[in-house]
């Protein structure tokens, strides 16, 4: 009771009734005497954990969250999720369950993340997590891989994985290729087999993930060069509400036309997002143009 007087500054009998309302509120605290005879109450282990239960929102996240990984391919993470979803649905108390459950559903409906249609590669979950494992542990790895043009299938490829990246409808693996002597991505999907090895390996030091993604427009490698792309005034407010580019300049001229700029390789990638802007939108970039 003394650490509850000197902490607001009040008398005994007002600390006494701020003890005795928080008991009724949370009955299930433990009285404990110490050696000289003071008493402190605390909550058993495990009973801050139900306390407050989970809200509408953070339900409704998780279910979001899983079911993007679904559009993307990535089933052993998903799996996790849809694990973790049924133990919160299991503590939940009933009442709480009934009152959630339509304004749950409705809410997922209102995002429609579960019900956006688009292709997505099967990749096996069984792959997935040996990435993972072999990630985390450091270890090198021996693949039988098909190359996603060729359709050509290496074997006990030796490769030092270094991170998974997830797109819209592409997942690679970036790792070390011992064969080229350099980073290179592997299509997900075409991993046959995977080996974790016993000799580790350690990603080069210094390297920065985001800073070598950078470099590229989506997921393709290429030697980066200055990029220059101009929206057409029609078109110029909705493309400001994009991010092109991490690192993307983007400059509104007297015509109300808009430059974005930036340097990345990639170019495939990229005539393949700017058709969607049809004639709305000039290319820039050493030499080359949308209509070449």
């Amino acid at each position: 009771m003394t650490d509850i007087e000197m902490a607001f500054g009040i008398a005994r009998r007002t600390a006494e009734r701020m003890r005795d309302a928080l008991l009724n509120v949370y009955p299930q605290l433990e009285e404990i005497t110490e050696e000289r005879g003071q008493k402190r109450w605390r909550f058993p282990p495990g009973s801050l954990a139900r306390m407050e239960e989970v809200t509408l929102e953070e339900l409704a996240a998780a279910h979001r969250a899983l079911a993007l990984v679904e559009r993307e391919g990535d089933l052993a993470t998903a799996e996790v999720l849809e694990r973790l979803l049924a133990k919160i649905r299991a503590q939940l108390t009933g009442p709480h369950r009934n009152r959630l459950a339509p304004d749950l559903e409705a809410q997922l409906m209102a995002d429609g993340v579960a019900f956006r249609p688009g292709p997505r590669e099967r990749i096996a979950p069984e792959i997935l997590r040996s990435l993972r494992e072999a990630i985390l542990a450091g270890r090198m790895i021996s693949a039988d891989h098909r190359a996603r043009g060729s359709g050509k299938l290496s074997r006990n490829t030796r490769l030092g994985p270094i991170a998974l990246l997830f797109g819209e409808g592409r997942q690679y693996l970036l790792a070390w290729s011992q064969y080229q002597g350099d980073l290179r991505l592997f299509a997900l999907a075409g991993f046959e087999a995977i080996r974790i090895e016993s000799d580790p390996y350690e990603r080069p030091e210094g390297f920065d993930l985001q800073g070598w993604l950078a470099e590229s427009f989506g997921i393709w490698r290429e030697e980066p060069v200055n990029v220059e792309w101009r929206f057409l005034p029609e078109v110029a407010d909705e493309a400001a509400g994009y991010v092109f580019h991490p690192k993307q300049v983007m400059e509104r001229q007297e015509d109300r036309s808009l430059i974005v700029r930036f340097r990345a390789g990639g170019r495939q990638e990229m005539e393949w997002y700017l058709a969607r802007w049809g004639d709305k939108v000039e290319v820039r970039h050493h030499g080359w143009s949308k209509s070449e």
